[in-house]
């Protein structure tokens, strides 16, 4: 683990002197190869800026809740991070990624429950590995984890428009979140995690003692099979929902929507076997896929991602 950060560097602290929170949060974003860097890419320098300041602050919390470090580091940096967005939302931040998160803050009206609840789904992973979680459970961690950054993001993309433009980033993040856990059944199940629910385990005589053990399991491609078809209700629930909405707003949404579903397309293609091959789409692939979600819009036309 001699490659992940060390914990103060992922408190909240000011930036050093002479250097641009804003570059800071870029920078950030643009080390970690994110799959949402070309939706952000797209955007105008503002709405750019705002989006990697939100890239930033999730990739300071999501570092601490992976990190090796002892529990109660990790609540105590995470708690760190909840009084640094109350000191943004009083006007005063302190930390380089919070006074990034500033402008954007007041020029989209981002509410701070959002960031509020990107933490609280940390502290679920900060707490002990999550395996076979209840329904309920996953989908209060879902909300958390990517429901929030959906929400963020349709403000910043100035596509939010109420109750539709709150369902279509919900639901979006719902296809997201399932795309990952199925993406990385054994990368998650290495470091004592599984976030396959308890009930389609059960239904399919898999025992989730063992992470590891499950990720082998002669039944998982059926099981992911199952998920997979969530997953794929979840995409075109979204797929109805963006329809309400102006295409050209949402445009960087659909291009990370092209892309992610790319990855289900692909795992369906292979019957959910495992274990995947690396990488499952490569970057021209990811990023065909986006562009075509955004241009086209987001049907289900097939391409050569998924051959």
């Amino acid at each position: 683990m001699s490659g992940e950060p060390p914990l103060p560097a992922l408190l909240p602290s000011p930036p050093a002197p002479g250097l641009d929170p804003a570059a800071i949060a870029s920078e950030v974003t643009a080390r970690s190869g994110t799959s949402f860097g070309p939706g952000m890419a797209i955007l105008p320098r503002a709405r750019r800026e705002a989006m990697h300041a939100v890239y930033a602050f999730c990739r300071m919390v999501d570092d601490i809740a992976d990190g090796p470090f002892a529990p109660e580091d990790k609540r105590a940096a995470l708690r760190a991070w909840r009084e640094e967005i109350g000191r943004l939302y009083a006007g005063k931040p302190q930390s380089a990624v919070g006074l990034a998160l500033q402008p954007g803050v007041r020029a989209f009206g981002l509410p701070e429950q959002e960031f509020q609840l990107m933490i609280e789904g940390m502290e679920m992973d900060a707490a002990g590995p999550i395996i076979a979680p209840l329904r309920p459970a996953l989908q209060r961690y879902t909300r958390r984890v990517a429901g929030s950054v959906g929400a963020l993001s349709m403000r910043i993309f100035g596509a939010w428009t109420g109750d539709v433009s709150e369902r279509f980033a919900l639901a979006l993040g719902d296809a997201f979140q399932l795309t990952n856990i199925l993406r990385d059944i054994e990368d998650d199940a290495a470091v004592g995690r599984l976030y396959l629910p308890a009930d389609l385990l059960e239904r399919h005589g898999i025992a989730a003692a063992d992470p590891m053990a499950v990720a082998r399991h002669p039944a998982i491609p059926a099981l992911s099979a199952e998920l997979g078809a969530e997953a794929r209700a979840a995409y075109d629930e979204a797929r109805r929902l963006a329809s309400h909405h102006n295409r050209l707003r949402l445009a960087p949404a659909l291009v990370m929507m092209g892309a992610y579903e790319a990855y289900l397309d692909r795992m369906e293609t292979l019957g959910f076997r495992r274990p995947l091959p690396e990488p499952l789409l490569s970057a021209r692939e990811k990023l065909w896929r986006g562009l075509a979600c955004a241009l086209f819009g987001p049907g289900r036309a097939r391409t050569s991602a998924t051959s």
